[in-house]
């Protein structure tokens, strides 16, 4: 019988999803093991990547949350400081998909507590119970209620609890027992064990993960420092036992062996994979998901953006609608049709067409279009670019393809002072709550972390610069440390001090271990995603510093569920331009039209020959 590391919290907020989601699933196929769950704490970040690593690995992905939970009521706001307890929660079916992410979302909307990095979203049992479809709960580590009930030795207590989650989640509620090294997993361990024979609830052997082995303690131990501040030789701070990391069966056997019966502890492994068998497959992945919009009556989605890109044509053209549209605008514009109606995209640009001709009616600067888009007629008619691309020989194909089911990618440039304004307009068009900006995570890069590790060794400013400083950068991004003390290295100095001296060594290699990791959450600068249904019940979504709303999956994540996603780019060129526009009339009384400036000026050509390109759009710009 094989075993689920059900609790592996995988410390997504922390810990790369890039380097150490792969590497624990490969862990997880490894030690023939059937499914990885992942358990972050409060957050929801990387269930995406898990459900993409564990299909293609052949192991089934188990979406979860370990949740804050409060007794009292999140709205209350007289219980800011109520006691907060861990709970995990997961997603055993779609239903329950949808109720963690209401769940997750709620917590970081309206039940936030405490301040800074040791903030906390929390929801409430009233909640959760009106959520509760769909879901599979287990008491969670030492943090959880009635782990907390057992310590103070409240066995009443918890035993109330138990039967409060019981009659909630009935078989769907389990008792965890965890054994991390403490004393105090024993006393809780031997009253679980005592709970479930007499209340007849099933209990699951479980594991923190929060690293991939044992190699990974000291340089775990150093990210926590430098996330929270402190010095690895501080005696006072967060630091844990050093047993976190994905177990094999085997290991999780004799984790137990001292204080729990060999029948309870073998049982309570196999339920882990009764667990499992229960998750169905989540369907979130791959359907494209439109948001509604507002088609006229008497039209379809494709009658409609047939009619607008017919009349955008003829103004293009400046032709009557009596004329007849010359054959080779017509055969490229109903070409163009066809494929959007076959690939299921006319939605997608009659939501584009619309928050453009808002930001044109209303004065707001748009670029004229760039990349493949310039390549669509339909984009020219509708007056989403504003290249002729049958007048300049550009290919359609380079933006939509049958052959290539993609979503199009049509990058919007605007005055960088009004996006917020056609963000808004968005808003409004389909609601608050199917409009959110994007999250994006910032990453430890070879030169910062290797300043964050040198100062979490207490090892002197000017020394952590000077090597810092020998790491080249290239169009913007620093060669790592792996880059830098190969054989090929493009600094032979940084190399020989790594070989050469072991405290640099050591220095580098725990930065090595931890480069790339998430130390932040972000606002991607453009991407907002809009939907058809509420987003909170798609994406878990959660407020940034300035109070944002925005999703806690990434674009990629985003994109792969199908769901639109816009880029709205704030353009200083674009503010810049208009201002020079408004000045050149205040002065001359001329006004220029950008659009209407000739393609072939020869003191525009005579500029770009003379590189004189500073402060123009992508051309000032390096390689």
């Amino acid at each position: 019988m094989s075993f689920v590391p059900l609790h592996n919290h995988s410390d997504y907020s922390l810990l790369d999803g890039a380097t150490q989601l792969p590497a624990m699933v490969a862990r997880a196929v490894e030690l023939g093991m059937p499914a990885v769950a992942i358990t972050d704490h409060g957050v929801m970040y990387g269930a995406i990547e898990l459900l993409k690593l564990c299909t293609k690995a052949g192991i089934k992905p188990i979406i979860g949350n370990e949740m804050y939970v409060v007794n009292g009521s999140i709205e209350d706001p007289q219980q800011k400081k109520e006691r907060r307890y861990h709970l995990v929660v997961l997603a055993k079916n779609q239903i329950g998909y949808k109720n963690l992410v209401k769940l997750t979302t709620i917590s970081h909307l309206q039940g936030m507590r405490g301040k800074g990095i040791f903030s906390r979203a929390c929801i409430d049992k009233q909640i959760l119970k009106k959520y509760s479809e769909g879901l599979i709960v287990a008491t969670a580590c030492m943090g959880g209620e009635i782990p907390q009930a057992l310590l103070k030795g409240r066995y009443d207590v918890a035993r109330d609890i138990a039967i409060w989650y019981r009659d909630v989640f009935a078989g769907d509620f389990y008792l965890e027992i965890q054994d991390h090294g403490s004393p105090e997993d024993r006393i809780v361990n031997t009253g679980i064990a005592k709970l479930a024979a007499e209340l007849d609830i099933e209990i699951i052997a479980t594991n923190d993960a929060h690293y991939l082995s044992g190699l990974d303690v000291e340089a775990h131990d150093a990210l926590l420092c430098v996330l929270t501040g402190k010095l690895i030789s501080d005696q006072k701070r967060l630091r844990y036992t050093g047993t976190e990391f994905i177990k094999s069966r085997a290991e999780m056997e004799l984790l137990f062996a001292d204080h729990l019966e060999a029948s309870v502890v073998e049982k309570a492994l196999d339920n882990t994979v009764k667990v499992a068998n229960k998750v169905e497959e989540y369907d979130i992945l791959g359907r494209y998901q439109m948001p509604n919009f507002p088609i006229p009556d008497g039209h379809t989605s494709v009658s409609y953006l047939t009619e607008v890109s017919e009349q955008g044509l003829r103004a293009r053209l400046a032709i009557t609608d009596s004329e007849v549209i010359d054959k080779i605008y017509a055969d490229r514009l109903y070409f163009e049709l066809e494929v959007m109606e076959q690939m299921g995209f006319p939605t997608y640009f009659l939501v584009v067409w619309d928050y453009i001709r808002f930001a044109r009616d209303n004065g707001i600067p748009v670029g004229p279009g760039r990349g493949s888009a310039a390549g669509s007629l339909v984009a020219y008619a509708l007056g989403i670019t504003n290249i002729d691309p049958v007048k300049n020989g550009l290919l359609f194909e380079r933006f939509l393809n049958p052959e290539r089911k993609s979503m199009p990618d049509i990058d919007t440039d605007f005055c960088i002072e009004r996006r917020g304004e056609v963000i808004e307009y968005v808003t409004k068009r389909y609601g608050e709550d199917k409009v959110a900006q994007i999250i994006t995570f910032n990453r430890m890069t070879s030169k910062a972390v290797l300043k964050d590790v040198a100062r979490v060794l207490d090892i002197p400013y000017g020394d952590a610069d000077r090597l810092a400083k020998l790491i080249p950068v290239v169009r913007g991004k620093p060669a790592n440390l792996d880059e830098m003390i190969s054989e090929e290295s493009p600094a032979p100095d940084f190399r020989d001090k790594y070989n050469n001296d072991p405290a640099v060594k050591h220095w580098i290699d725990l930065a090595r271990r931890i480069e790339g990791t998430n130390k932040s959450f972000g606002v991607h600068a453009a991407g907002v995603v809009i939907a058809a249904e509420p987003l909170d019940e798609l994406v878990p979504l959660q407020r940034n510093n300035d109070g944002q709303i925005i999703t806690q999956y990434f674009m990629e994540d985003v994109e792969s569920m199908g769901l639109l996603k816009m880029d709205f780019l704030g353009l200083k060129n674009l503010t810049m331009i208009d201002k020079t526009l408004q000045l050149v009339h205040q002065h001359s009384g001329i006004r220029i039209d950008p659009d209407d400036l000739p393609a072939n000026d020869s003191a525009t050509y005579a500029l770009l020959a003379r590189g004189d390109l500073e402060g123009i759009f992508q051309l000032e710009s390096s390689g």
